[in-house]
């Protein structure tokens, strides 16, 4: 990372421009949450790293990489389509601090709901999810996600 893109992230990180980093993180998950819920596996995967790691408890390890990431995404596609059911992922009470190495830590909660077909929506899962971002070529990226749900702590 170059020093103008740490001073970069650490004048938007300050008072003057937190507003503004603040919008763009909330940005990023909003469009990365959609892709998601789309099931756009590859264009979900492009918004982590290429070495990237993903820990949730709904799947036996850690997933590493764009590649697995997809694969995670296609899977998640076909249980759906099964059950008929509709998945949606809601973010909230995003906290965005800044890391010593120009990264961003970021804890939000990620509520999952889910609306069967021809039925309401009902909350499924209540998580939080902490993130490592890191700018690759002017684009936030997540590096490492750890979701953790409150049913199973």
């Amino acid at each position: 990372m170059t020093t103008e893109t740490l001073d970069r992230i650490e004048d938007l990180a300050g008072q003057r421009g937190f507003g503004d980093l603040y919008a763009r993180v909330q940005q990023f998950y909003a469009h990365q949450m959609q892709l998601f819920d789309l099931h756009d596996a590859d264009g979900w995967a492009a918004t982590f790293t290429e070495d990237a790691v993903f820990t949730v408890p709904t799947v036996p390890g850690p997933v590493r990489g764009r590649a697995e990431l997809a694969a995670n995404v296609l899977r998640n596609r076909a249980r759906q389509g099964d059950s008929g059911e509709q998945h949606r992922h809601w973010i909230g009470m995003l906290d965005v601090q800044g890391g010593p190495d120009g990264s961003l830590r970021t804890r939000c909660y990620a509520l999952v709901y889910v609306t069967p077909r021809g039925g309401s929506s009902e909350v499924l899962r209540v998580c939080v999810m902490e993130d490592v971002l890191v700018l690759v070529d002017g684009e936030w990226l997540t590096r490492r996600r750890v979701v953790t749900r409150d049913d199973l702590a």
